[in-house]
């Protein structure tokens, strides 16, 4: 990593530019010596050679400079000079210790993210109104019925579920003072008008606890929020498909497979999710709830920067390289059963291929790593366990086929 930064000052007459809670040099001259000191904006540049490696620096500085109210990392700076003899311009590369005042929390009014979820809504009323079956797709977009009938209760019913479950995130990553982004929606104008929610981690993980309970509870959040959300679509009434859509030549039906937690609380409430009547559907509240098991269980699959590769990591540390091997194999072992033996059609071996070359790039790109690697206690090992659990009852092999 390369980066420009103002021009260098000697450390004695910089120091008392700093901030006075800023760590003195004296205090890294164990690990790193300090041979300048540079403001750039409100960042701290100490610039020198370091004595360790970059991740012996890190844990042992961290803590120093987070105390003080700072986030270090380790750069590389390029400073470009001129030799006083001949004039030629010189460029040379120098380490840096870069301090960064710590944010946690919302600095002014978060525009895009509201944007986004002003957006969000908009695509999700669309695509309720066709599950309500109360437009075309064509008048799906047209002012009146985007605030008309009963689109609405979908909207609330899915980013409910997609907000909670980052908010989850988002809460714990404040509780251990880890710099996150309040959640950014997706909005695409497609069968469910989003391609989900996410929060953008911008500072470092202290340790593996931090890293489990930040990844453990999204998921969690978000599968409490679809499990209501669940319950209350299958005490809604059932919708009327009209005729002209069964008799469209250009309709098309999608037959979603329920996972076993939704089954369960169909047979626990006594409300039904399919109907003998072909002119009767379930209530699209509960396809809300549908999206949120589907997302628990695509979050939780335990390779790279999912959620699930969050909690691989924090329990099992930098063993979790065997297990985030062994994903990939299994999505595409998955992928080809269906299409060979499945008689499914190929919406899911495609599915389930895309997500085998989802989790190999994951793979490669490997985890988020903490600073400091203390092993969890047996308390978060089990809620570890039980996540995964729950995970398991959000799968379906066939999540949705579509019937012409």
């Amino acid at each position: 990593m390369s980066d420009d930064f103002g021009p260098a000052r000697s450390a004695d007459a910089s120091r008392s530019e700093f901030p006075g809670d800023a760590p003195d040099p004296a205090a890294v001259a164990d690990v790193f010596h300090v041979e300048e000191l540079r403001r750039d904006g409100d960042r701290l540049l100490y610039l020198g050679e370091p004595r360790v490696g970059p991740d012996a620096l890190e844990r042992r500085l961290w803590p120093l400079f987070r105390e003080a109210g700072y986030d270090i990392r380790f750069a590389s700076v390029t400073d470009e000079e001129t030799d006083p003899i001949s004039g030629v311009d010189l460029t040379r590369q120098r380490h840096a210790l870069v301090a960064s005042p710590t944010n946690v929390g919302v600095d002014g009014i978060p525009w895009v993210n509201i944007v986004t979820l002003v957006l969000t809504v908009l695509t999700t009323l669309a695509a309720g109104n066709m599950w309500f079956y109360e437009t075309t797709s064509m008048s799906a977009w047209d002012p009146v019925n985007l605030v008309t009938g009963q689109n609405w209760k979908f909207t609330v019913a899915l980013l409910a579920v997609l907000g909670v479950h980052e908010l989850g995130h988002y809460t714990l990553s404040r509780y251990h003072e880890v710099d996150a982004t309040l959640p950014y929606f997706i909005p695409i104008p497609n069968i469910i008008g989003t391609f989900g929610a996410l929060i953008r981690m911008k500072g470092r993980i202290p340790d593996r606890k931090a890293l489990f309970d930040i990844g453990v509870a999204g998921p969690l959040a978000g599968l409490v929020m679809a499990v209501v959300v669940s319950v209350v679509g299958l005490y809604m009434d059932p919708v009327s498909v009209p005729s002209s859509v069964l008799e469209s030549p250009s309709a098309f039906e999608i037959k979603f497979g329920y996972p076993p937690l939704l089954q369960g609380l169909s047979w626990a409430t006594g409300q039904p999710l399919t109907y003998q009547d072909p002119t009767v559907a379930v209530n699209p509240v509960v396809f809300g709830g549908w999206v949120g098991m589907f997302v628990t269980f695509l979050n939780l699959i335990p390779v790279g920067q999912l959620d699930g590769g969050h909690l691989v990591r924090a329990m099992l540390g930098e063993r979790q390289e065997t297990v985030a091997a062994l994903v990939p194999a299994g999505l595409f072992a998955l992928a080809s059963y269906l299409y060979l033996f499945g008689n499914v059609g190929m919406n899911a071996p495609l599915l389930w291929g895309f997500w085998g070359l989802v989790a190999l790039g994951l793979a490669y790109a490997g985890p988020v790593d903490p600073i400091f690697e203390e092993g969890l206690d047996r308390k978060r090992m089990a809620v570890g366990l039980l996540t995964f659990a729950l995970g398991l009852l959000c799968f379906t092999p066939v999540p949705f086929e579509l019937v012409q």
